[in-house]
């Protein structure tokens, strides 16, 4: 069952001032001070289906919203402006699923693509990237339970509003 939407992610140019920016303009705190990141890992490269991927990130959240950032240092953007409104696309949003087997199949008959890869057990998650009909990025999630990242867990840290 498709529980509903976890995080939107984006891509930076510049991702302290991204962090910065978020956290100083709309209240936004970091889940995890240090951030995450990524190099030389088959398996990031595969759930991203970006090969020879190098990433930072953070998680951020405003109450109930979370935002991933990333930037990528590998692959180079071929982008060299911010996008514009007209741009086509987002980076990407997450979808909190609980079966995550069932739910990809649901999603590829309702016309979403994953190349022919399969999801990736990471222990406290189960993900892949997928594609909508105009490869738009949906990454379908389905968390182990109490790994401090569940719909309710991450709820349960919010501050109360």
């Amino acid at each position: 069952m498709i529980r509903g939407i976890h995080h939107i992610g984006m891509n930076c140019r510049d991702i302290e001032r991204m962090k910065r920016f978020y956290c100083e303009a709309f209240g936004f705190e970091p889940v995890d001070e240090e951030g995450f990141g990524w190099a030389d890992q088959e398996v990031m490269d595969y759930i991203v289906d970006v090969p020879r991927s190098v990433a930072k990130g953070y998680m951020l959240r405003a109450g109930s919203c979370y935002l991933e950032m990333f930037e990528y240092s590998a692959p180079e953007s071929e982008l060299d402006r911010p996008l514009r409104p007209y741009d086509r696309g987002y980076t990407h949003f997450c979808i909190d699923v609980t079966d995550i087997e069932k739910d990809i199949a649901h999603l590829k008959a309702c016309g979403m693509t994953f190349n022919d890869r399969e999801f990736v057990d990471v222990g406290h998650v189960k993900t892949l990237y997928g594609y909508d009909p105009e490869g738009n990025v949906i990454e379908v999630q389905q968390c182990a339970p109490a790994n401090g990242f569940t719909l309710e867990e991450l709820r349960e840290k919010a501050p109360a509003s």
